[in-house]
């Protein structure tokens, strides 16, 4: 009970962000680094081409890339190494968790643009999911990447997951199922659902009194969609929806 356990927010953001910066900057070397120091100082100002360019045509955790995920794996093992095991204030020791419930919106709001092409105060990444969108080569594959740190040193892990209903109905909620034993099996700890589509939650923002019954998982828990405010409605609406398991 004497532990601390420092909240790990943003892994996605973060491992985009220099996955980019080293794809563009030193192995293209299409961009200097003080040409892209600058676009993010002015928060893309009248370079929404390049912002475009960064946010899709660089390496992105939750695609089973290892360009990207070998980045995240080296941030987890950072991260771990600096804090896990030294001491506290209490007479016990920190530890780690990838879990942050919802502080990315607030922690979204007071981080500058990133050089995976986010611009200034906008949430980023939840937990150990992707960047927002970012994840383009379907669900196995996020869950693949997400499999390549090592959960079992920390506290928890959160990855969040959006479908549309279609995906469970028929043949494809066996696919479903053998999708969550597959990512336990590779050492996965924790993985949720939402399982609405966007028209639907757009819906639920512009008539919030038709919808009061509808919940969503957030982060790490569950809540009406009318309640949970604005910024966090907008977040899980721009998570991917993935049409189909596999």
């Amino acid at each position: 009970y004497n532990s601390t356990y420092i909240q790990g927010v943003g892994m996605g953001s973060l491992t985009d962000s220099l996955a980019t910066m080293k794809h563009r900057v030193f192995e293209q070397r299409d961009l200097s680094m003080g040409e892209l120091l600058d676009v993010l100082a002015t928060d893309f100002e009248d370079n929404e081409r390049l912002r475009r360019e960064l946010a899709t045509e660089a390496p992105a955790w939750g695609n089973d890339d290892d360009r990207a995920d070998e980045t995240a794996r080296r941030i987890f093992e950072s991260y771990f190494d600096a804090l896990d095991g030294r001491p506290n204030t209490r007479g016990g020791k920190y530890r780690v968790n990838l879990l942050p419930t919802t502080v990315h919106i607030y922690f979204g709001e007071i981080t500058g643009a990133l050089p995976n092409g986010r611009k200034a105060g906008v949430p980023l990444s939840e937990g150990i999911s992707p960047t927002q969108g970012a994840d383009t080569s379907g669900p196995t594959a996020v869950l693949k990447s997400a499999a390549k740190i090592d959960h079992s040193r920390t506290g928890g892990t959160l990855l969040n997951m959006k479908f549309s209903p279609d995906v469970l109905e028929g043949a494809d909620l066996e696919k479903f199922i053998a999708l969550i034993r597959a990512y336990f099996r590779m050492g996965g700890h924790h993985v949720q659902f939402n399982v609405t589509d966007a028209d639907t939650l757009r819906a639920a923002q512009r008539e919030p009194e038709k919808y009061r019954n509808l919940i969503v998982r957030v982060a790490g828990y569950s809540d009406y969609f009318a309640d949970v405010g604005r910024e966090l409605q907008d977040e899980i609406i721009s998570r991917t929806e993935f049409e189909e398991v596999g």
